[in-house]
């Protein structure tokens, strides 16, 4: 943890950051000598992007979307951080590190992009540059504030540089009404400035789309199921439906460069990151010198075996070869068993069985495989312990079944979540649903398409349903399971908290 004099200088400037665990800032920028050319420009955007890769950062997406819910449980030895939001031990939430760095890092993202905000426009280079450079540091500003207020509500609003301590103490958003209108506000700004262009860890005008569709369905859902601080919005319901479908329809329809993969193993094909379904991903390489730049996330989902190379089985009988793992992410027995037992989602992409080079069986579960795993997050050309496995932060079909859900039992909602189901190897939803049949359905298929990819928690938490759900959790009040505590740490440096 950091002293509260390097966290604070780590705000009010953009000295440069390593990605590993401790950080030491250094070096200091001059507006008399930055941001004059394309270049500078597109370093300061790199600059914040960078912030995503950290492993708080990163890391936190599983810890928070996947460990609370009943998809996973943490191995018995994990740390009380990750203990305490498996088993939901509120008491100790506003002090849990995980939580205090995943709330830190984000404002770290949003101070980085509020730097591009003020200062680009003043560069001496081409506009077009400028709009897109604009674009993006205005969906990280959304994409971060979004993420801080599904996890924790009303959040302090700093939409400015921090340049001088002063700026350090931001008071708490009124309600939700002010975090939300400046997200969906960032997020209209970067679709009018950005065009379509594919690239590996930036976004796109598409990728603006489909945040905000999904912020959109977050009020929608959130306010008609009855949680806390959603039902005082000043937002009707039926208009966030609509217009979170409206956004989908765009990314679904507007373009020809994403859309779904025929095939499941393809969407999580490690060495071809810009695959269709990838709308963003950060950009992780096992080349990269320091974690952050490479990745280890495959490691918190495979199993620790015997320590070697093991071989798992693809559809058509070949093998691949991954590294053992940490046993961090371990399966529940109860969400494995809702998948259908002829769903792919559970026969290609969760493992059971793993194999020797030769093709002989190595282990199984149940037995020495203890519990059974994603291979989403598998790198046959792993180097060591590092790996190009990245966190699936938008993905098509992720934005399909928004539309489907917002849009209701249409003839279009049924056939993308059929095509998503029929790919799956499932017959088509049955016809005749009323609406909230319908979304309900889609609760359960967004459950089986996007495990494992940071979305569970949030779902629960928009439909109300934390307590129903996740064991650990039940006997909370509402306010305790759809909202984490602000820390501890920011409530001491700040005395607007």
């Amino acid at each position: 943890m950091k002293s509260t004099y390097k966290y604070l200088l780590f705000l009010f400037t953009l000295g440069l950051v390593s990605c590993e665990l401790e950080e030491e800032p250094y070096g200091f920028y001059s507006e008399d000598n930055f941001y004059q050319t394309a270049e500078d420009a597109d370093a300061a955007v790199n600059y914040a992007y960078d912030a995503l890769t950290y492993l708080e950062y990163s890391r936190a997406y599983f810890y928070l979307g996947d460990l609370p819910t009943d998809e996973a449980f943490p191995k018995s030895d994990e740390g009380a951080d990750v203990q305490d939001l498996h088993n939901w031990t509120v008491s100790n939430f506003s002090t849990n590190g995980i939580l205090s760095n995943y709330f830190k890092y984000s404002y770290i993202i949003i101070n980085r992009s509020n730097a591009v905000i003020k200062n680009i426009p003043n560069g001496d280079f081409d506009q077009g540059i400028k709009d897109r450079l604009m674009g993006e540091a205005y969906f990280l500003r959304a994409w971060s504030y979004f993420n801080l207020v599904k996890a924790y509500g009303n959040v302090p609003m700093q939409t400015e540089l921090v340049e001088s301590i002063d700026r350090t103490t931001s008071p708490l958003s009124a309600n939700l009404d002010e975090v939300y209108d400046l997200v969906i506000s960032d997020l209209q700004q970067a679709i009018g400035l950005m065009g379509l262009e594919q690239r590996l860890g930036r976004v796109d005008k598409v990728a603006a789309q489909a945040l905000l569709s999904k912020v959109y369905l977050q009020i929608a859902s959130s306010k008609e199921h009855g949680v806390s601080l959603y039902t005082e919005m000043n937002k009707d319901v039926d208009e966030m439906y609509n217009l979170a479908a409206q956004r989908a329809k765009e990314v679904l329809e507007g373009q020809s460069v994403y859309g779904f993969e025929e095939d499941l193993i393809e969407i999580y094909d490690v060495d071809q990151p810009l695959g269709r379904e990838n709308i963003f991903l950060l950009s992780m390489d096992r080349s990269g010198e320091i974690e952050g730049d490479y990745s280890k996330i495959s490691k918190l989902f495979i199993p620790y075996i015997d320590g070697a190379t093991v071989y798992l089985e693809n559809p058509d009988g070949s093998l691949v070869p991954t590294h053992d793992g940490w046993s961090v992410f371990q399966t529940t027995t109860e969400f494995y068993n809702s998948f259908a037992d002829n769903d792919r989602r559970k026969t290609e992409l969760i493992v059971d069985t793993v194999y020797n080079a030769a093709g002989e069986v190595v282990a199984t579960y149940p037995g020495a495989i203890v519990y059974p795993f994603t291979r989403k997050y598998i790198d046959p050309d792993f180097i060591g312990d590092k790996t190009s496995t990245k966190p699936f932060l938008l993905r098509f079909s992720d934005i399909a079944l928004v539309y489907a859900e917002a849009a209701g039992p249409t003839a279009e909602a049924y056939s993308y979540v059929n095509f998503i189901r029929n790919r799956a190897g499932l017959e088509d939803l049955p016809s005749g649903m009323g609406v909230n049949e319908f979304r309900e359905a889609i609760l359960n298929e967004r459950k089986w398409e996007l495990s494992w990819e940071g979305n569970r928690l949030f779902d629960l938490r928009r439909f109300n349903r934390v307590t129903e759900v996740v064991p650990e959790a039940s006997g909370l009040s509402e306010t305790e399971a759809n909202f984490y505590p602000i820390p501890q740490t920011e409530i001491d440096l700040n005395p607007n908290l």
